[in-house]
């Protein structure tokens, strides 16, 4: 009986401890369930705001894409406005190299100045680097975040690199449009400058092909219009020789008055052989020997290059009338054997006189003896054939009106030749001149447009470095001014409103063309 009574006591026991057991863990079931409840809540919480905060991100980065694009169309617009002041800027490089080397100048100092300014940077730069391994740090941690959100909007940002991809394909095209333009219209302005240097070159060369064709034109006439007059030269001959004979009678007298008569004759055929007296020919010079002996020759015909011809006139007609008057044979071969002898003797008087040893004139190796009738002339050679040569021995030369009228015209087309070839050689050296000064213009001009082209290239690098190439200058300065670094003055609004690119080589500096950061989870 107490043994029962005590197996019941602990049966209570046991079952109050087992009821006590089972309404702890039913207790503990319910709290683990509401904890759980309320953990999932919490999560659930979480990952809502986890999810506006990235959503928050995404459109804070489309807009920032928005933003960029709206920039890009501005930059766009800046940079037209750019191109029209770099052609105003052309003109006036074109206008004046001394002024583009003072604003190259300027450039190189303002440069020097930016390179100090670029120094200061980089000390901030080096401050910054530090802050900037925190943020990178920072920056990877988030990259884990991120990752999630980086596949929702990959296909958006897809979208948005492909807009801007055929943006900047139509902005190159627009540009390189817009250069062409100015290449051609530089191109035009050029040949226009260089036609206007050279039409008066080429003005001056039909001047002298026109010159030149017409000398060569008067040439051929007057070589053509020779013939006839040789033939006036013939027909005035032999008036002349009809002239003689008539006054053969009248001088018959002194010799004083046929030698004025011969002089005459010698002046008329002068005038008529074209040439000019006091230029080619002089009368009556008075000339002395190294003897102190005078002289006083009829006519100096003057020649090319110093040279002159000696004229004497010697009239011989007494002899030579009885000839033609004589009725018989005898009488006529007694005549002419006079008038032979007669005109051997002016001939050796005329060689002892020696003009050629007379340094007062330059001339030939010969004197002409004039013998103004032509039929005394042929009559006397036809007596005595051997009187020319023998004359030619002492240095004379026999003429006739015809002979020496032809001589003399041979010395008139000789000054004119002469003068031709004079112009000619004129015309040749200041072609020589003309030409020489076009070659030098050209290498001037070509000179003038390498240094011009040495200018701009020098320009646009300087122009590149500054403000519009990858890393340039302005970008720096500003993105450091955007860092937190202190300033107390503003770079000019056109440059700053250019697209901003850093070096691609400078990782711990950040670009604005750089992807988002992505967080991944």
């Amino acid at each position: 009986m107490a043994v029962s009574s005590g197996w019941l006591a602990d049966w209570s026991t046991a079952s109050s401890l087992g009821l006590g057991l089972g309404i702890g863990f039913l207790l503990g079931a319910v709290l683990a369930a509401a904890l759980v409840m309320l953990r999932m809540r919490d999560h659930r919480y979480r990952a809502a705001a986890i999810q506006s905060a990235n959503e928050a991100v995404l459109s804070s980065q489309i807009e920032g894409r928005n933003r960029e694009l709206s920039q890009q169309q501005h930059a766009y617009v800046e940079l037209q406005q750019r191109l029209q002041t770099c052609r105003g800027r052309m003109d006036q490089l074109q206008i004046s190299e001394a002024e583009m080397r003072t604003r190259l100048s300027a450039s190189q100092v303002q440069e020097q100045d930016l390179k100090g300014a670029l120094a200061e940077a980089q000390t901030v730069a080096d401050e910054l680097r530090s802050e900037n391994s925190a943020l990178q740090v920072q920056l990877t941690r988030m990259q884990t975040q991120l990752s999630e959100q980086e596949k929702r909007t990959s296909e958006k940002l897809q979208l948005l690199d492909e807009a801007r991809d055929v943006l900047g394909h139509q902005f190159r095209n627009l540009a390189n449009e817009i250069f062409e333009a100015r290449g051609q219209a530089f191109r035009e302005q050029n040949q226009s400058q260089l036609n206007d240097l050279l039409a008066p070159l080429s003005e001056k060369i039909r001047d002298f092909q026109s010159r030149v064709e017409d000398t060569y034109s008067k040439e051929s006439r007057e070589r053509f219009s020779l013939t006839q007059e040789v033939r006036q030269l013939q027909e005035l001959n032999h008036r002349i020789s009809e002239d003689a004979v008539n006054l053969t009678n009248a001088l018959k007298g002194e010799n004083k008055t046929q030698g004025n008569w011969g002089e005459v004759i010698l002046e008329r055929v002068l005038e008529n052989s074209g040439l000019h007296k006091g230029r080619e020919y002089e009368t009556q010079v008075n000339l002395r020997s190294e003897e102190g002996r005078r002289w006083q020759p009829d006519v100096v015909v003057h020649l090319p290059e110093n040279k002159d011809v000696v004229i004497d006139a010697k009239v011989s007609l007494v002899a030579y009338e009885h000839f033609c008057s004589a009725t018989d044979a005898d009488e006529q071969i007694r005549s002419i054997g006079l008038h032979v002898r007669s005109v051997r003797r002016h001939v050796r008087q005329l060689s002892e006189k020696n003009y050629q040893s007379l340094y007062q004139i330059r001339t030939l190796d010969f004197v002409l003896m004039f013998v103004p009738v032509e039929a005394a002339f042929v009559a006397a050679l036809q007596h005595d054939p051997a009187l020319y040569s023998d004359a030619f021995k002492h240095n004379v030369m026999l003429v006739s009106p015809s002979t020496l009228l032809a001589t003399l015209r041979m010395i008139h087309n000789i000054w004119r030749f002469e003068r031709q070839n004079q112009n000619a050689q004129e015309i040749a050296q200041r072609a020589g001149a003309l030409y020489d000064k076009f070659v030098n213009f050209t290498r001037d001009l070509e000179d003038v447009g390498q240094r011009l082209k040495s200018v701009q290239n020098a320009y646009d690098k300087a122009r590149n470095k500054l403000s519009e190439g990858k890393g340039n200058l302005v970008a720096r300065a500003e993105s450091m001014r955007e860092l937190g670094a202190k300033t107390s003055k503003t770079l000019p609004e056109n440059l700053v409103t250019m697209p901003l690119r850093l070096e691609p080589g400078g990782s711990d500096r950040p670009s604005v063309d750089d992807p988002p950061a992505t967080v991944r989870s």
